[in-house]
């Protein structure tokens, strides 16, 4: 049965339908918002996996013909997920991942494919909002509805789900996710902003997010399939509880070990030995044996910290972890720094490239290609936690986190404009015992600060990790490893003294409160604030000089009809100089020409080079040049390259001149001034004003007109003539003529 529903959504056309598109998936919905549209479908299989987790898939698909584009390259097809697509990807998993029930193991996929592209507004939050209608039209026990937006803050005033023109005037960019009770994803970045301000804009989005909701609600109770039948398999109720009788002191007594290996191998262990002796009296119970050591371990953990407020590592709730720095480490790196928090340690470097380095970008949100000169790339090694494990190339967490980080740092770095490098910070996870991607935010400003780059300020993080039974909860400042796997909440913040610059939250439980949200904000900014005091005693300020192996960059402004002068035939003269000097040099539409070189002499010198080109002669001025040819009436004399002008016989010299080989000859180099320059851009040269006039020299009587040779000698104003060229117009050698860029 078709299903369509319309209505206004923040201020735009709101479109939701079921029954049309891929009808054998369990459940599919197509959404559309302006003209974006989204069509997700979702299957699930009958067969329990023997995973011991939930097998959950989400791939998102941009295809290009939704903004009619074809794919770039040789291959005509989309190929592998880019970034944006992995990081929706996430968005959603992270999202609809806890509303799953515990213990469900049946495998599910959701696919979602953006199949129209307005270039306005942006389609994750739309695959949210379809996810959640396919689920639960399917057979898929999923808990409820939810619903995902994007809300930024323009001039003050709150915007759901802004257009991609209107975020490049907000101080925020928030996408936020859940049900019509709570909050259960976050993700995003803003400029300095105040705890308080996330809170607001939290609830902001929670309205928007209760609209969608009964809007999808509007649809379920016209019909959905009947949800499957699936039970969660529990063990007896007698080896529960020999299980946990003899495992809770022994677990206790071995998860209270600072280091975390030392912790794992004495847990693992005690494990060991309990399952040994309890597989004696049930042997064939070896599954449900481990279960209920798992479910002991994760049990302890959380009630030491419930009842005693200590953690395994000793620390109490508040508590950061002891931090060491080491700046400056690598040194032919533009900028580096080796930041280590208890057992998770990041080697981050920076360097600092040219315009020619930036990122280009194809995306169907663009209607051109777009380019992004800031980019910080994390890399998680298996051995960061002692393990062995393939390599497959960059991950989906790595991706993630490393997109969090650069949110965090991007806000702070000056304007392309005033600081012309392409920006690349590289964070290599050398051990990881949680957070390694707030590492890489401390990290990153370090290497930042190192590099000599001129950062607003400095930025730090920290994660953030709660438990919550009941009513009863306990919010975990700087959380280990452990501490994310067993416990409910995983939830970033990075930014500076002044404000929150990018945050992330996921959750393993149903969704939050605003107030345990708001309260894990205020903690998160006592640690941030601790964490910023050890990163200034390590390094204060952005270092007053980069390092000798980065490229100076200086630009020069030349005249945009002198662009095609610079470039040359084919780019011959922009490469002459490159190749003559070791600079790199671009130029833009403007006329903007930045030089880069390792060596300031190089640089020196093309800019030299470029100015000499490209400048413009002026009235009044001395020039030195070579002569270029010689005529009856005078010489051409080139002052600048590519530019020449003509010196009238009569300015040769003072006193009458038979002859213009009796002064000068071709290739001689003579000093000249420009004494005029004509409507028609032509110029006028003397090396008789340089010369004083003899005492004593009457003034001179006006030359007599010459008999014309050939085709003419035609005058010109103020008595200059033409080189011979059939009479026509030559103006100024080296593209006067407007040649343009080639």
């Amino acid at each position: 049965m078709m299903q369509r529903k319309e209505r206004t959504f923040a201020g735009r056309k709101l479109v939701l339908e079921t029954g049309r598109m891929a009808k054998q998936a369990a459940g599919s919905a197509l959404v559309q918002f302006g003209d974006t549209m989204v069509l997700a479908a979702v299957t699930v299989s009958d067969k329990e996996s023997p995973l011991p987790f939930f097998p959950l898939t989400v791939e998102y698909k941009e295809k290009t013909y939704a903004a009619g584009k074809i794919p770039g390259g040789f291959i005509k097809r989309e190929g592998r997920p880019h970034d944006n697509e992995i990081l929706s990807c996430r968005i959603i998993d992270r999202s609809i991942r806890p509303l799953f029930p515990e213990g469900f193991k049946n495998e599910v996929q959701v696919f979602l494919y953006v199949i129209s592209a307005d270039q306005e507004n942006d389609a994750d939050v739309l695959g949210l909002v379809g996810t959640s209608l396919a689920l639960n039209m399917s057979r898929t026990p999923f808990a409820a509805p939810i619903a995902g937006v994007r809300v930024g803050r323009i001039q003050g005033k709150w915007v759901l789900n802004p257009t991609f023109q209107q975020l490049e005037y907000s101080d925020m960019e928030l996408v936020v996710a859940g049900s019509a009770d709570s909050i259960v994803m976050v993700e995003g970045g803003a400029l300095e902003v105040s705890e308080a301000d996330v809170v607001e804009a939290l609830q902001v989005a929670h309205k928007g997010i209760k609209e969608l909701i009964a809007f999808q609600q509007e649809m379920l109770d016209e019909g959905r399939a009947d949800k499957m039948e699936w039970s969660k398999a529990e063990p007896a109720a007698d080896l529960v509880k020999k299980v946990k009788a003899a495992a809770e002191p022994k677990i206790s007594a071995a998860i209270n070990q600072k280091d975390k290996h030392k912790r794992i191998e004495a847990v693992e262990a005690a494990k060991k030995e309990l399952k040994a002796a309890f597989l004696a009296d049930f042997p064939d119970n070896a599954a449900d044996i481990s279960h209920v050591l798992g479910d002991v371990e994760y049990n302890t953990l959380r009630a030491q910290v419930l009842d005693t407020g200590k953690r395994v590592d000793g620390r109490g709730p508040t508590e950061v972890r002891a931090i060491s720095i080491d700046n400056g480490l690598l040194p032919r790196a533009h900028g580096s720094s080796l930041f280590t928090r208890g057992q998770t340690q990041a080697l981050v470097t920076t360097t600092l490239g040219t315009a020619n380095d930036v990122q280009r970008l194809d995306s169907i949100d663009d209607p051109g290609e777009t380019t992004k000169s800031f980019m910080l790339h994390y890399n998680f090694p298996p051995f960061s936690t002692g393990e062995v494990r393939p390599m497959r190339g960059t991950s989906r967490r790595e991706i993630g986190h490393g997109n969090l980080a650069e949110r965090a740092l991007q806000g702070v770095l000056p304007p392309f404009e005033e600081f012309p490098y392409t920006i690349r910070i590289v964070s290599d996870v050398l051990e990881s015992n949680g957070s390694s991607s707030m590492a890489s935010v401390c990290g990153g400003s370090l290497s930042l600060f190192d590099a000599g780059v001129p950062m607003k300020a400095a930025v730090a993080g920290v994660a953030m990790g709660l438990i919550k039974e009941g009513k009863k909860y306990a919010i975990l400042t700087d959380i280990l490893g452990t501490e994310d796997h067993l416990g409910d909440m995983d939830f970033k913040v990075a930014g500076t003294e002044n404000g929150i610059t990018s945050i992330q939250m996921d959750i393993k439980i149903e969704g939050l409160d605003l107030d345990i949200m708001r309260e894990a904000l205020a903690q998160a900014k006592e640690g941030r604030l601790h964490i910023l005091g050890e990163m200034n005693k390590a390094l204060p300020s952005p270092r007053a000089e980069m390092s000798p192996w980065a490229p100076r960059i200086v630009t020069v402004q030349i005249s945009p009809e002198k662009i095609g002068d610079l470039i040359g035939p084919k780019g011959k003269t922009i490469r002459g100089i490159q190749d003559e000097t070791g600079a790199e040099l671009t130029v833009d539409d403007s006329g903007l020409v930045t030089i880069a070189a390792v060596g300031g002499e190089a640089m020196e010198r093309a800019r030299s080079m470029v100015q000499q080109l490209t400048a413009e002669p002026i009235v009044g001025e001395t020039y030195e040049g070579p002569v270029k040819s010689t005529t009856a009436f005078g010489a051409f004399v080139e002052i600048m390259p590519g530019t020449e002008g003509l010196v009238h016989i009569s300015e040769l010299q003072w006193g009458r001149t038979e002859k213009t080989e009796d002064v000068v000859k071709r290739g001689d180099r003579v000093k000249v001034k420009l004494i005029d320059r004509d409507e028609r851009g032509r110029l006028r040269l003397s090396m008789k004003a340089l010369i004083p006039r003899p005492e004593g020299m009457p003034e001179e009587e006006p030359r007599p007109p010459r008999e014309p040779r050939g085709e003419g000698e035609p005058a010109m104003a103020g008595g200059d003539g033409e080189r011979p060229r059939g009479g026509g117009d030559r103006g100024r050698r080296g593209g006067g003529g407007g040649r343009g860029r080639r």
